[in-house]
């Protein structure tokens, strides 16, 4: 059995990631939990910041189980309290991990799916041990799967 240093976990209204913090606190594990939100819907990181709900007007992200304009203010307390940081990723560097999951373990995610593995992607030069993404959403729509390149438009 590997002792994970970091998750990485996507945020959409929050559940999941409050249900690894619950686990890994359960477990008494020390394991770090990083949240992952779009950049183009980021009221999670904004609200964790600030320490208090930041809604946002707009959530524009082809990673749409992750366009929340509105957090919840639970899992808002859950995430201040125990997760390590919130990294916020670009529409483009999801739609490379899409990429790399389907390259990689011919499975099709879609952009919150992919979202976890964005921020692994994007932060794997500061981690120091063994890591883990938690890939979840929905089936991706035929549309948006570019797995030649391109870059998905959000409209």
């Amino acid at each position: 059995m590997v002792d994970l240093d970091t998750v990485f976990v996507p945020i959409g209204l929050g559940s999941g990631i409050c249900g690894v913090i619950g686990t890994r606190d359960l477990l008494g594990l020390r394991t770090k939990i990083v949240g992952v939100v779009a950049e183009g819907a980021n009221t999670y990181s904004l609200s964790v910041a600030a320490g208090r709900i930041a809604p946002t007007a707009s959530a524009l992200t082809f990673a749409d189980g992750m366009a929340v304009r509105v957090p919840d203010a639970t899992a808002v307390d859950v995430i201040r309290r125990g997760a390590d940081r919130i990294v916020e990723v670009s529409d483009n560097e999801i739609a490379e991990a899409v990429r790399v999951i389907y390259s990689a373990t011919h499975n099709c995610a879609e952009g919150a799916g992919a979202a976890a593995l964005a921020g692994l992607l994007k932060e794997r030069e500061r981690l120091h041990g063994p890591a883990a993404v938690i890939l979840s959403g929905r089936n991706i729509d035929r549309t948006w799967m570019h797995i030649g390149g391109g870059t998905p438009r959000v409209s």
